[in-house]
């Protein structure tokens, strides 16, 4: 008597998750759950330029990153595993600024950077050049928003597929905002509006920085380019989402480190960096985290010829039975 077999019901359901977690990882999302940390590096101090790493951004034309510290000292160029490449020194920030509060930090290409400050939600766009300074009180700028306390501007990232930008507010209220910036030396004109109520739709403790992933070439002409990364510091989690708000990912930082991360970015590749401060204590950290490959269409194949052969065979010994 010819027994059946139960392996294609397997094979099908097998094919049914293949297909659907490349499917999911490729058109929808990164799938932060999909990540490790993969790498820890001190970051140097450098006359206290670089305690307090508040913010980071990739530069894809130079391969390498850029951060800023809490203390507003200046920007500091490194390599993708935290060597320091070079500095160049903030030597003026406008009067109004009385705490120089540098919290978010954006690459826009070209040696151009865009640096915002917390309390007057302002953000200034420079030319970096290493070894040098810029005084911020007369670059070109824009307000974001109307100044307000501590609880302010705490990331800001561009978006090459258009040139927009993306902020966020901290809270009292939390704000994700999205649209565009003209700089002007006088001050130029922000169109960003608020993507949806943060405080509801999140629910997280407080925001701590965004960035987009239109750069990662993979998610190029996908649903999942339009989406964001969003940072909380309080809530320790990095969550994925896309801009209505909806979560569609995300990563448990509480296990990472005791310190207070407070920036992220992401390069072509999906390799997201991660910065953390230690209050004051030259200590400041890049974490690096990366995703699990995805199979290609030819490892695909190889699989499911594998489980072919295997139902074959499975097939074969139940006919001889």
């Amino acid at each position: 008597m010819k027994k059946t077999s139960i392996l294609s019901p397997l094979l099908l359901a097998a094919v049914a998750a293949l297909a659907g977690t490349h499917a999911q990882a490729a058109v929808n999302s990164i799938n932060l759950g999909n990540y490790a940390v993969t790498g820890t590096y001190a970051l140097d101090t450098l006359s206290d330029m670089g305690l307090e790493a508040s913010a980071v951004t990739y530069a894809r034309d130079r391969n390498s990153l850029f951060f800023v510290g809490d203390e507003g000292m200046g920007v500091v160029e490194i390599s993708l595993t935290g060597q320091t490449l070079g500095s160049m020194a903030f030597s003026n920030w406008p009067v109004t600024s009385t705490n120089n509060d540098a919290e978010g930090l954006t690459y826009l290409g070209g040696g151009v950077l865009v640096v915002a400050e917390e309390r007057l939600q302002d953000a200034f766009r420079f030319n970096y050049v290493a070894g040098s300074s810029v005084a911020l009180a007369s670059a070109d700028y824009v307000s974001i928003a109307a100044t307000v306390g501590n609880v302010g501007t705490e990331g800001i990232s561009y978006d090459p597929r258009n040139g927009s930008l993306v902020s966020v507010k901290q809270d009292n209220p939390q704000a994700v905002l999205a649209g565009n910036l003209t700089f002007a030396p006088a001050g130029g004109v922000s169109s960003m509006t608020a993507l949806f109520d943060a405080d509801s739709v999140l629910g997280l403790a407080s925001l701590s920085d965004v960035q987009t992933l239109s750069p990662v070439d993979a998610l190029a002409g996908t649903a999942a380019a339009d989406n964001l990364l969003i940072l909380s510091l309080d809530s320790r989690k990095l969550i994925e989402i896309n801009r209505s708000g909806d979560i569609l990912s995300s990563f448990d930082l509480s296990g990472v480190t005791t310190q207070a991360i407070e920036g992220v970015t992401v390069d072509q590749n999906g390799t997201i960096y991660l910065v953390a401060e230690d209050s004051g204590t030259a200590n400041s950290k890049l974490f690096v985290l990366t995703a699990a490959p995805v199979p290609e269409a030819e490892t695909y194949a190889m699989m499911l010829a594998g489980l072919g052969l295997v139902g074959f065979m499975a097939r074969r010994k139940s006919q001889r039975a």
